[in-house]
């Protein structure tokens, strides 16, 4: 994850805060604003360990019940920012059976719900014009998130563009703790990844940054970029592939999202 020192960040969905106070080593406290889904009472009471009180000492407001999927959150916003990070998005688990099994969409769609959500209502409200207007996703390179297709169709229809991706290093965010959504309790540490996304390219003075965003390998070649496979050979292995379970499953998701876009455009 690349982060200029002179950029103007807001954080969004940081579960105990920890996220927020570890960028205070990367970009001053004054250009700093956090949120988080809960309240403050919900907040101290769910995690012993927390970050509301270090933020505070470092002046950094905090904007709390900050719901990524409701609009007059982000209008709620007092300045405009160069980059939105939404750390490890995953949506809270149903109150019980009956309100899941109300729930029209499955949970591959309603989490890619939120993160295209996430993404036009960045752009739209949060992010300056004048700057770079980055959209950040870090997410966990395991089963269920590779299942999003983030890379893939997440923004169809909209006007911006994926600008690749760079692994997350969380060594090199002191004190940041990956929370679970729920309850007080840490997730295993795996492998992340910080996907990008703009109507802009990639801004120009950082051409040559460290950590800059590429475009993962399998857009390059013959491959599924929906599951990841490949490099194919010939039009045997393809087809092969798409008889595996694999790409069945993938194929499934991607149709229910599908789907989904269909009817948002009918609306």
């Amino acid at each position: 994850m690349f982060l200029d020192p002179n950029w103007r960040v807001l954080t969004v969905g940081d579960g105990d805060l920890s996220f927020s106070r570890a960028l205070t080593h990367f970009i001053p406290a004054t250009q700093l604003v956090a949120s988080v889904l809960d309240s403050e009472t919900v907040l101290r009471e769910k995690y012993q360990a927390h970050a509301i009180d270090d933020l505070r000492a470092l002046n950094v407001p905090i904007y709390f019940e900050f719901n990524v999927l409701d609009d007059s959150c982000w209008q709620q916003l007092a300045q405009k920012f160069d980059v939105v990070i939404f750390q490890f998005p995953l949506i809270p688990a149903f109150n019980d059976q009956q309100q899941f099994e109300q729930n029209p969409h499955s949970i591959n769609t309603l989490n890619r719900i939120l993160l295209r959500t996430f993404i036009s209502a960045s752009q739209r409200f949060a992010l300056d014009s004048n700057g770079p207007m980055l959209s950040y996703i870090t997410s966990k390179d395991v089963k269920p998130y590779r299942d999003w297709n983030i890379e893939g169709t997440l923004v169809q229809g909209l006007p911006y563009q994926f600008l690749g991706n760079s692994r997350f290093h969380l060594e090199r965010f002191p004190g940041y703790q990956i929370r679970n959504v729920d309850r007080d309790k840490h997730v295993k540490n795996t492998s992340g990844i910080t996907y990008v996304w703009s109507p802009k390219p990639w801004p120009e003075a950082h051409q040559h940054a460290p950590h800059r965003p590429q475009i993962p390998y399998y857009f390059n070649g013959n491959y599924c970029t929906m599951c990841r496979a490949g490099e194919f050979k010939g039009e045997a292995d393809i087809k092969a592939h798409n008889k595996s379970r694999l790409h069945k499953v993938a194929q499934l998701h991607e149709n229910a999202w599908q789907s989904y876009l269909q009817q948002l455009e009918n609306n």
